[in-house]
C-alpha cells in the first residue's frame, strides 16, 4: 500500500460509518497495548506530540498507558493550534486527567534543556506522513532531543518516524504502523496493529478514490483535461452526446466526432463539435481522428458507433494506430470482440455489460459475487487491460488487483447510463489517472449522479438527468 491510500481509507472509513473518531481511538489503543506487549507495565513513558492527527494518536496512547504506567505527555506547539476535531476532542479529555502530566513546549528554547534520562520508553508522535520536507522548529529541536536518548532509552514511533524520509527523523527502535505495511516506507523496523478498517477497504471504491482522481492541477485551459469522444451513426446520436456531457463536467475540453448526419442534431456549446463525412464512420476516417487524437489526452470510442461492417473496420483500426488512452463501449466492443489483438500494447479501459462480456471472452461471468471477480480478474490479465463489468455492483480489475463499486439503483436501467460512465471514465483517463482508478471512480460517480437523481425525481429517470446530475455528486465528493 502507498502513503496516498492512508487517506482514502480514512475516508471510505467514515463513509462506511466508521468515525475519524473511532480509528484515532483504535490506533492509540494499539500503540499502548504494543508498547506494553514489548516492554512492560510499570514505566516511565514520555510521549511527545505534535499538533495533528499523530499527535491526537499520541493523546489516546498516553490516555491508554496511563493505567499502569507513569505518563508525561509533551506537546510539541500550541493547543490552540490542534487541526483536527478528533485531535482536539483528545486532547481536552487529556487535559481533564489527574495521573497524565502535561508540559506545554511553544519553542525550541523550552526543549533544548530538557532531561529524559528517568524515562523507560519515549514515544514519537510528532508527525505523521502527510508532511513534506525536513521539519521546521519547535518539531526539529523535539526530534533532535528524543535523538539524543537513542540506545538508551527506547523510542517508539506512531506510524513512522517523525521526519521520515528526511535525515532529520527520529532514530527509532521501531514504529507502531496501522493495519498494512506501506509499500512507501523503509529501512526502519515496524509492527503493524489493526485499528477496525473491514475487509471491504482493500476493494470498494468510495468518496476518498473520487476526492484523488478528481485533482485538478492546472492553471489555464486545457491543462486540465482534453477528451476525445468518437461514436454516433445515423441510427443514434444520443450515445456519443450523453458521454461527452457527462465528461464536460470533469474536463476542460470535450471534441465530440460523429458523422454528420448526426451530428446536425447537436448543439451544445459546452462540446466542440468534429463532424465526419456522411451517415456512419468507414476506414478512412481513422487518418484524421488519429491526428485529432494526438491533441487530446484520452479518447473514448463505441457509443452509439453502430454496427456496419465499414464501422466495425474503423474502430479496429482506430484502436490499433491511437497511442491515447481509450476507453471502448458499447458496439465499440463488438466490434473489438472479432480481434481482441489489436488491444496489444494499448492503455485501455472496456466498460462490458454480462453479454458485452460474453461476446467479448466466450464466458459468462455468474455465480457468486466472489465467482465473478475471478471471471473479470481473470480476463483482464489475459488482454492486459482494465475490465469494467457493469451490474448491481459493478467489478473493476487490471492484472493485478480488483475493486468494486455499490452506489447506483435501479432507475439507472434506463438506456444511455452506460453512456454517461463512458464519459466519466474517459474524462478521468483525460485528468491522468491510471486505467483501474479512472474506471472506478466513473464507476461511483455515475452511481452516485443517478443515486441522487433518484433522491430527487424517484426511480424514473433519465441517462440526461444522471449526466446533469455530475457536477453535484462532484461537490459532494468535495466537501465530504
Amino acid at each position: 500500500m502507498r502513503i496516498e491510500d492512508v487517506y482514502i481509507w480514512d475516508i471510505n472509513a467514515k463513509w462506511l460509518g466508521i468515525s475519524p473518531l473511532q480509528l484515532m481511538e483504535n490506533a492509540g489503543a494499539g500503540i499502548a497495548r504494543t508498547i506494553e506487549e514489548k516492554f512492560g507495565k510499570g514505566l516511565r513513558i514520555a510521549v511527545f506530540s505534535g499538533t495533528g492527527n499523530n499527535g491526537g494518536d499520541g493523546f489516546v496512547a498516553a490516555r491508554h498507558l496511563s493505567f499502569d504506567n507513569k505518563v508525561t505527555l509533551f506537546l510539541v506547539g500550541d493547543g490552540t493550534k490542534i487541526r483536527s476535531e478528533e485531535a482536539r476532542h483528545n486532547w481536552e479529555t487529556l487535559k481533564g486527567l489527574d495521573f497524565v502530566k502535561i508540559t506545554v513546549l511553544k519553542d525550541s528554547s523550552q526543549i533544548k534543556p530538557l532531561d529524559l534520562s528517568g524515562y523507560d520508553v519515549i514515544v514519537d508522535a510528532l508527525l505523521g506522513a502527510g508532511t513534506r520536507g525536513e521539519p521546521r522548529e519547535p518539531i526539529r529541536s523535539a526530534i533532535e532531543k528524543i535523538n539524543e536518548y537513542s540506545g538508551r532509552v527506547k523510542i517508539v514511533s506512531i506510524d513512522l518516524p517523525s521526519g521520515y524520509p528526511s535525515k532529520i527523523r527520529v532514530r527509532a527502535d521501531f514504529a507502531v504502523t496501522f493495519q498494512w505495511d506501506k509499500e512507501d516506507y523503509g529501512d526502519f523496523e515496524r509492527v503493524i496493529t489493526k485499528i477496525g478498517y473491514p475487509r471491504e477497504l482493500h476493494h470498494l471504491v468510495g468518496p476518498g478514490d473520487a476526492k484523488f482522481a478528481l485533482r485538478k492541477t492546472g492553471e489555464h485551459k486545457g491543462q486540465n483535461g482534453k477528451l476525445l469522444v468518437i461514436g454516433g451513426s445515423e441510427d443514434y446520436f444520443g450515445a456519443p452526446y450523453l458521454a461527452s456531457k457527462a465528461a464536460s463536467y470533469l474536463v476542460d475540453l470535450v471534441y465530440l466526432t460523429m458523422p454528420e448526419y448526426s451530428a446536425r442534431r447537436i448543439g451544445d456549446p459546452d462540446l466542440i463539435l468534429r463532424p465526419v463525412e456522411g451517415r456512419n464512420f468507414k476506414p478512412e476516417h481513422a487518418g484524421n481522428l488519429i491526428e485529432l487524437a494526438e491533441k487530446v489526452n484520452a479518447v473514448v470510442i463505441g457509443p452509439g458507433i453502430g454496427l456496419t461492417e465499414e464501422t466495425k473496420v474503423f474502430v479496429r483500426e482506430l484502436i490499433k494506430r491511437c497511442e491515447k488512452p481509450m476507453v471502448i463501449d458499447a458496439d465499440g466492443l463488438k466490434a473489438l470482440a472479432e480481434d481482441l489483438s489489436v488491444l496489444k500494447g494499448k492503455t485501455f479501459v472496456l466498460t462490458p455489460h454480462t453479454g458485452e462480456f460474453k461476446l467479448l471472452f466466450g464466458v459468462k461471468p455468474e455465480g457468486s459475487f466472489v465467482d465473478m471477480v475471478k471471471v473479470v480478474e481473470e480476463k483482464a490479465s489475459e488482454v492486459g487491460g482494465v475490465v469494467l463489468l457493469k451490474g448491481a455492483y459493478d467489478i473493476i480489475s487490471d492484472e493485478k488487483t480488483w475493486k468494486y463499486n455499490k452506489t447506483g439503483n435501479r432507475g439507472m436501467t434506463t438506456g444511455g447510463t452506460g453512456d454517461v460512465l463512458a464519459g466519466l471514465v474517459g474524462a478521468l483517463l483525460a485528468l491522468g489517472n491510471e486505467p483501474l482508478r479512472a474506471a472506478s471512480v466513473g464507476a461511483f460517480l455515475n452511481g452516485l449522479a443517478g443515486d441522487m437523481a433518484k433522491e430527487e425525481l424517484g426511480e424514473n429517470f433519465t441517462a440526461l438527468e444522471v449526466a446533469k446530475k455530475v457536477q453535484e455528486a462532484v461537490k459532494w465528493v468535495d466537501e465530504f
